[in-house]
């Protein structure tokens, strides 16, 4: 099953139905939206991981003006521009402000869902990074936690060893008194 949810916005109702049909029988999670105006209320009501939008709408906020919207909100949002109307120059514009990809009108489903595999495929990997991300940034933490600790202890040492240095080299007291003052010094304190 797909985990991806996806915000489809066309003004044609047919082509919205078979999206939803489509897209939802493979298991993505679907929401439709009219126009780009409705589909940018619901970005502002949850998270969406694609959007795929008609490029020429009505109203204010066509296709360009969403994707511009939704790279804004998150640039984790991946969008795919759709259009009737084959054109280099809008192909070139939308992926200049953001969009992952382009498809032409009738959409070819298999085409479509194979793209959207290599999003699922690029997400997860993005995820798995950010864990070893975080993972390498908790070891290193630690590591550098750790040998503080030995610093420490390593001086505590040092400082111990000095003073045991000190009482067995004096010469001004007998032997005896040095090594039980040593004894002493070792029973109170560890290395």
């Amino acid at each position: 099953m797909n985990s991806m949810t996806i915000l489809v916005a066309d003004d044609d109702p047919v082509i919205r139905k078979l999206f939803e049909k489509r897209l939802g029988k493979e298991g993505y999670t679907v929401t439709i939206a009219a126009d780009g105006a409705e589909a940018a209320r619901l970005l502002d009501t949850r998270p969406f991981d694609v959007i795929i939008t008609d490029l020429v709408m009505p109203g204010k906020i066509g296709g360009i003006e969403l994707l511009k919207l939704a790279k804004e909100k998150s640039v984790e949002i991946e969008v795919i521009v759709i259009t009737a109307h084959s054109s280099i120059d809008t192909a070139v514009d939308a992926m200049k402000k953001g969009a992952v990809d382009y498809l032409e009108k009738p959409i070819n489903f298999d085409e479509l869902f194979l793209r959207l595999e290599k999003i699922s495929e690029r997400k997860a990997l993005m995820k798995n990074a950010g864990d070893l991300r975080e993972a390498m940034e908790v070891t290193e933490s630690s590591a550098a936690q750790t040998i503080q600790n030995l610093e420490i202890i390593n001086s505590n040492q040092q400082q111990l060893l000095d003073q045991l240095e000190t009482i067995l080299t004096n010469g001004r007291q007998e032997q005896g008194k040095r090594i039980e003052q040593a004894l002493h010094l070792l029973t109170n304190r560890s290395l």
